[in-house]
């Protein structure tokens, strides 16, 4: 079982996009998405209803494999 902040960085990833990307795309800041990825702490559910948008997968998806 994976943590959320390894998911964040692996869908991340796959879609080539690095922090402050992603985080402009949510609405957060670059700290705040490294932040998810160390499991430092966990996004809002806010930020992931625009996680699951930008990765443009289900909340099913999302949270597959995730402790």
């Amino acid at each position: 079982m994976a943590k959320i902040g390894d998911k964040i960085k692996e869908l991340r990833l796959e879609k080539g996009l690095s922090q402050m990307q992603l985080g402009k795309l949510v609405g957060a800041s670059q700290k705040a998405i490294d932040y998810w990825e160390r499991s430092v702490n966990e996004p809002k559910s806010s930020y992931i209803i625009a996680l699951v948008k930008v990765f443009d997968i289900t909340f099913d998806d999302f949270f597959e494999n995730v402790e």
